[in-house]
């Protein structure tokens, strides 16, 4: 997925989950965050971070934060709305290879009393796939949640019971990182989430990890990643 227009800046702070500060061709700034985790480990004050400029001239923000420079070497996109779109992406390219040759595949379905990110139908096999964001890395590790999730433990609650009636169901971690070794869920920030997904494997449903290719203009999935559990 590419971003059509981009911007450098250095970030200033982030006074609440849906904006920052920045410093923009030497003015300050107020953008939007398109990611309302803490990412407190990346928006650091100083670093050089990627803005996208707004479709809609009328828009209250014109720009968006949607990566950062963690280091000068490691670029992490934390634009946690577009991960969905790569992921989708990829599906229908058959870039992931344990979901390949669909008879068809549905974005945002309501099942029940939720709603999962993609529906399925495959030769003598239909489910859902819950897609999440992560953006928490360290020493080439991945972790997931950086704050206590209690939707995405729902989310997995809802997806062990499904795999009760017969339903092939996923969790897909978008790593959007590039050249990661290791994913593991975050037991120290969020034990109960890793909990639930130790659960969601025993009851079958596959863990996926897949980390990017992430440049300041686009992002897009590369290889799978191992899952420690």
């Amino acid at each position: 997925m590419k971003y059509l227009s981009i911007q450098e800046a250095i970030f200033l702070k982030r006074p609440n989950r849906f904006i920052a500060h920045v410093l923009l061709n030497g003015r300050e700034e107020i953008v939007h965050v398109k990611n309302t985790g803490r990412c407190k480990e990346i928006l650091k004050k100083g670093v050089k971070v990627i803005l996208e400029e707004a479709s809609n001239p009328n828009r209250k923000t014109k720009y968006s934060l949607v990566a950062a420079y963690k280091d000068d070497h490691t670029l992490i996109n934390i634009d946690s709305q577009i991960t969905n779109y790569v992921v989708y992406d990829a599906l229908i390219h058959s870039e992931v290879g344990e979901l390949k040759d669909f008879i068809k595949l549905k974005k945002e379905v309501k099942y029940k009393n939720s709603r999962f990110d993609f529906y399925y139908e495959k030769d003598h096999e239909k489910g859902f796939i819950e897609v999440k964001s992560v953006t928490l890395e360290e020493n080439g590790n991945c972790m997931f949640p950086d704050a206590p999730t209690e939707r995405g433990r729902k989310h997995i609650e809802e997806l062990i019971h499904l795999q009760k009636e017969g339903y092939k169901n996923y969790i897909f971690f978008l790593i959007q990182i590039e050249n990661m070794k290791i994913f593991r869920p975050n037991k120290v920030t969020d034990p109960h989430f890793e909990e639930a997904l130790q659960r969601a494997k025993e009851k079958g449903i596959c863990i996926l990890a897949y980390d990017s290719i992430v440049k300041e203009d686009e992002i897009k999935i590369n290889k799978k990643v191992h899952t420690s559990l």
